[in-house]
């Protein structure tokens, strides 16, 4: 079988639309006895390069200083010849995660749940000492980091999810989770011309409500870094490189918006946005492992040149 994904009947509606599988694993970090103990070293996270939920959660424990508490695992941007859909670990020696010791995540998904039966998605936190995913919330993961693993953040950490916000910052984290995080897939995976354009006027509605809003504050809250803007980013990142061709969402690139590509360009010169920000793996992913490659639109697998990745070093302005 060619490198695909391979996007399961269940999360394809009748009308066409995409709609993303549920997450199976979404328990919460804390003290009580239905939550997962906060604890250095029990954890190990598993991300992908090129997927922006992954990166989110990745760039939050670079932020928080908390690389030493949770070890990271890498997978893979191109996923492997299964039968079903995958993340490998062949960036390893020997095709092992060198903690976990195994060869695909699906592994440790199964040993969670030996009936698991959905996409084995990143990010996912595994526990250890037992190799079970404990936790697949891409949508809370940050926000567990941010709040229960506070005992452990570095003495300087941001507070990214302030008490005073939190009604804000969640009901924006949500605007931009249904219409720009995933708005862009909702374009990309539709299956039919009416889902796709719905998707399409909704995903560039929005941007251009943030485009007015970053037209008068530096983040999305003002100038306070929060949660939302590492949401947002991840997106944008991978906007012009990916989205615009192999998501079919044309009609104006992250660099024609003056204040979206500003604040974009902002936060990845921000340690902790750009440094994790690997434009190869995520070119490489969406271009030779997704839809393109689905689709055979793409079927020699060729790689894209552009765009010119130097921009994003150029003086941004947005601290006045």
């Amino acid at each position: 079988m060619s490198n695909q994904i391979q996007t399961s009947p269940a999360e394809i509606a009748v009308t066409g639309a995409f709609v993303r599988q549920t997450n199976r694993f979404s328990a919460a970090f804390g003290d009580s006895p239905d939550e997962l103990p906060v604890e250095q070293g029990r954890y190990r996270l598993i991300w992908s390069a090129a997927c922006p939920w992954a990166h989110r959660a990745v760039i939050v424990r670079r932020l928080l200083g908390l690389e030493e508490a949770i070890s990271l695992g890498t997978v893979d941007p191109l996923r492997p010849a299964l039968p079903h859909t995958d993340w490998a670990f062949t960036l390893d020696e020997d095709g092992k995660d060198p903690v976990l010791g195994i060869r695909y995540l699906s592994e440790a998904y199964l040993a969670a749940d030996p009936g698991y039966t959905g996409r084995p998605t990143v990010p996912a936190v595994v526990e250890i000492a037992t190799g079970k995913v404990v936790q697949n919330d891409y949508f809370k993961l940050t926000n567990h980091l941010e709040t229960a693993w506070a005992p452990l953040h570095k003495q300087d950490a941001p507070d990214l999810y302030p008490l005073h916000l939190r009604a804000e910052i969640d009901e924006l984290n949500g605007q931009i989770f249904h219409d720009v995080n995933n708005g862009v897939y909702k374009a990309g995976f539709a299956r039919s011309q009416e889902a796709y354009e719905a998707a399409y006027h909704t995903l560039f509605e929005r941007l251009n409500e943030l485009e007015e809003r970053l037209s008068i504050s530096r983040y999305l809250f003002g100038d306070q870094l929060t949660d939302s803007d590492v949401r947002l980013y991840t997106t944008l990142a991978r906007f012009d490189i990916a989205y615009y061709t192999a998501f079919r969402a044309n009609r104006q690139r992250l660099a024609d918006y003056r204040h979206l590509w500003a604040y974009a360009r902002d936060l990845y010169q921000t340690p902790g946005f750009g440094d994790t920000t690997d434009f190869d793996a995520i070119k490489r992913h969406y271009h030779l492992s997704v839809l393109l490659a689905a689709e055979g639109s793409n079927p020699y697998r060729i790689l894209p040149k552009g765009p010119d990745l130097s921009q994003w070093n150029t003086p941004h302005g947005r601290h006045s």
